[in-house]
């Protein structure tokens, strides 16, 4: 494509985004525009063949896309854990897909390595990880998995090159509410999903530090071999923190890698970052040195960053505690990070040593992959026009907002909560359509409520003025609920916490009748 062209194709590509409510879409407009897949597949011309489609084609087939794709920046979309996106993030995620550079080596990225290094040791900081170590991944799976990864590199570093064959099998402990990313993990590196520990909950969905002693010693016993607590702080559904105090406590006796996943968090304000610290009652000295080993997050959620974006930290780059059942530090050479050497390969024609330059900023080898995109320009762009304060304040309003839909639902008829109390911006309710209430609440009756959210759901999503996702807990015996959550772009009001009760009365109201 000719210069001048592309310009002008860019332009107008832009300006469509635009009148489409790709960027802050108007309350009156739709969320969605649903389709059928069917009907969908017919509208759209996704064929593929040998001949070239002019701009005009092009130019029109991109304006389908933007009118019948889900506009995650509504205020009226509260439907998962992210929304829209920050516009300075935006801003930086095309800078960095126009340059289109990899993050492996500081000869082709010199200065998005750099981004990456300050973005790190800054947040770093807010963990109370100040000696810590860390990368960017493709997401909080892959961020949890590298939590996975390196606990069991710390715990026993030969299964690196001789492999896990041999050994008894590895224990990892979760709680019931734990991000099912977990499990795949244990598939993917050979743990066996059958030795992931769910410990229960209390009603609140928090880990039960008792309930993970007795599990540790029942699988102590059955010969396996216990390396990793993962702790959640902010679950997927119901927003539960662990108390990571006493599971700290039990993971520093027990010499296991505590792992922390608040992919969730906007992660900025006061009370989100004491989460990481050592309480009062511990010295001085150590009141702000985080307990926990590795910490998994994703600014790409409530933080608003974009899609994706995700973290993953380690507390100790140089690590100075190993398994019992090694001899130590032969396994570790002391001038690379843990990360490096859990994770690297050596490849030759990237990470030579005889370079011309400081060859610690070729950063690739502490990555699982090959090809990483440049995922820290976008967060540290975004956090260099809003600095600590600015982010502070879109978290702090999200929360807000969130304890003002569960105020609303608590005094509302019809409505009622899952947990009494908002532990993140996740709110989970009922809503009872006035047909069932003042009934027995019978087994009858609570499969009755099971189906009231899925039929307001689709009416909701039909009409495009509202999305907002549902579902069940069985493990606690809980029906389908809806689950609000609120993200800080765009920055939520209380206007938009009665709009999301208002619509779901209003398509709900007549079920039964």
């Amino acid at each position: 494509m000719a210069e001048g062209k592309l310009e002008v194709f860019l332009s107008r590509l832009t300006q469509f985004l635009k009148e489409g409510g790709a960027f802050n879409p108007h309350r009156d407009t739709p969320v969605v525009q649903f389709q059928p897949p069917d009907k969908l597949k017919e509208t759209l011309p996704l064929e593929l063949g040998p001949t070239p489609s002019s701009d005009e084609e092009l130019l029109s087939l991109c304006q389908d896309v933007i009118k019948y794709s889900v506009k995650t920046s509504h205020h009226h979309f509260h439907n998962q854990l992210y929304s829209g996106t920050d516009p300075y993030g935006l801003a930086g995620a095309w800078l960095t897909e126009a340059l289109n550079t990899n993050q492996h080596t500081y000869e082709v990225s010199p200065v998005f390595t750099l981004v990456e290094d300050a973005m790190l040791k800054h947040i770093l900081k807010f963990v109370g990880y100040e000696d810590g170590d860390g990368i960017f991944s493709p997401g909080g799976s892959m961020s949890n998995m590298y939590g996975m990864v390196l606990a069991r590199y710390r715990f026993m570093p030969k299964t690196k090159t001789k492999g896990i064959s041999q050994l008894p099998p590895f224990a990892v402990f979760v709680s019931e509410e734990s991000h099912y990313s977990i499990m795949k993990g244990a598939h993917w590196l050979g743990i066996g999903t059958d030795n992931v520990i769910k410990v229960s909950t209390d009603s609140a969905g928090r880990m039960i530090p008792d309930e993970l002693s007795r599990s540790i010693e029942m699988i102590v016993t059955e010969g396996k071999m216990p390396f990793l607590v993962v702790a959640t702080a902010g679950s997927t559904v119901l927003g539960a923190f662990d108390p990571l105090d006493q599971l700290a406590d039990i993971c520093e006796r027990l010499n296991i890698w505590l792992h922390v996943d608040v992919c969730v968090l906007g992660w900025i304000s006061d009370v989100i970052k004491k989460v990481f610290t050592y309480p009062k009652r511990f010295e001085q000295e150590r009141q702000e040195k985080g307990r926990s080993d590795s910490v998994s997050w994703n600014p790409h959620k409530m933080l608003g960053a974009p899609l994706q974006c995700s973290a993953f930290l380690i507390k100790e780059k140089f690590t100075n505690y190993f398994s019992k059942s090694v001899s130590v530090y032969t396994h570790y050479n002391l001038f690379q990070g843990l990360l490096h050497q859990c994770n690297s390969a050596s490849a030759t024609y990237l990470f030579q040593q005889d370079k011309f330059y400081d060859i610690s900023y070729d950063t690739g080898d502490k990555s699982v992959q090959c090809g990483r995109k440049v995922d820290a320009f976008k967060l540290w762009l975004m956090w260099k026009a809003r600095g600590d304060i600015g982010l502070e304040r879109l978290v702090d309003n999200t929360m807000e907002c969130a304890r003002y839909l569960r105020d609303q639902i608590v005094n509302r008829p019809g409505f009622r909560m899952v947990v009494p109390e908002v532990q993140c911006t996740n709110v989970c309710f009922w809503y009872i359509p006035p047909a069932l209430r003042g009934e027995e609440e019978s087994e009858e009756w609570w499969n009755k409520v099971h189906t009231v959210a899925p039929k307001i759901k689709e009416r909701l999503v039909r009409s495009g003025t509202l999305m907002i996702g549902y579902q069940p807990l069985a493990h606690k015996h809980l029906k389908n609920f809806f689950r609000a959550v609120s993200a800080c772009h765009p920055p939520p009001t209380t206007a938009d916490m009665d709009h999301t009760l208002i619509e779901i009365e209003r398509h709900g109201k007549n079920l039964f009748t």
